[in-house]
């Protein structure tokens, strides 16, 4: 990964940047969320966050409107089109496996969730997602990120020119195959097609987007290859040296880049409580 920087000033504290892992990620340390951020610490932030595809902010004490207002200077919030498992702002998930009267109050409940990137299956998937730990289990529901940037690097050059231009159907299916890929997709399941490898807007680079949990097919390939050609991308992407897992703290806000990155979340006991909220930020079509 490159380099990070080491010490960026603030208005009036000192804003340090270290990374979090060889793959990827920075950890941001001297930022208070609920407090209205300059615009140079701001851009600082933004710096870290494209240079290392998630950032981390430890010990944050945030309501529902700091969490919001914070993802608003990336650019607009999706707002849910449910309120299923919205509590006050309608652009603020819950994400949980609580339940009340038996039903939980958040989406994505329980246990393991396999590599995904976030909306993929729409016209404009989300540029941004960001987390922010409330309640944790002892141990498991970690979420680890890969980097799609060195996935696509390192592929042989055989595989990269099969996959050059080539474009990807994604499908999700939330009721059959929500966490775990599934043998089969319903046929109403949102879905659309977008390139294998993507640029991203703001740095250039080329990303691997292709992931196990929704991609279902590359376009215009028979059945045998095109299974035979995701099941080696998956496979690669997926490679511990390409990989940070977090481990979450309560007060943890995390936020991850959705165009270059992949993440999947580890299984968890269901007796133990997990409450996180979830802001998505608006994307770009994939190009």
């Amino acid at each position: 990964m490159e380099q990070l920087s080491a010490v960026v000033g603030r208005s009036a504290d000192q804003l340090l940047v270290r990374p979090l892992s060889p793959a990827l990620g920075a950890e941001i340390v001297g930022v208070d969320l609920a407090e209205q951020l300059d615009e140079g610490t701001f851009e600082k932030i933004r710096e870290a966050w494209h240079r290392g595809l998630v950032i981390l902010l430890r010990n944050q004490t945030l309501s529902e409107e700091d969490e919001v207002r914070f993802a608003e200077r990336f650019g607009p919030p999706a707002v849910l089109q449910s309120k299923q498992f919205m509590r006050t702002h309608p652009a603020v998930m819950l994400i949980s496996n609580i339940r009340e009267d038996g039903k939980p109050i958040g989406a994505l409940p329980d246990g393991e969730m396999q590599f995904h990137t976030d909306q993929c299956y729409v016209e404009r998937p989300a540029m941004a997602s960001m987390l922010y730990a409330i309640e944790v289990p002892k141990s498991g529901g970690n979420t680890l990120f890969a980097n799609g940037y060195t996935a696509y690097e390192t592929l042989p050059e055989d595989i990269k020119r099969r996959i050059a231009g080539r474009l990807a159907l994604n499908a999700y299916d939330y009721d059959n195959a929500s966490t775990i890929r599934g043998a089969a997709v319903r046929n109403d399941a949102p879905s659309y097609v977008h390139p294998v490898v993507r640029t991203h807007p703001a740095t250039g680079r080329k990303a691997l987007y292709v992931n196990r949990l929704m991609t279902r097919r590359i376009e215009g390939l028979p059945p045998e290859e095109s299974e035979e050609i995701l099941n080696f991308l998956f496979a690669h992407q997926e490679r511990a040296e390409f990989i940070y897992e977090h481990v979450w703290r309560p007060g943890d806000l995390l936020m991850w880049d959705n165009r270059c990155t992949l993440h999947a979340r580890t299984d968890f006991s269901p007796n133990e409580r997990r409450l996180m909220r979830r802001v998505t930020i608006l994307g770009e079509k994939p190009m």
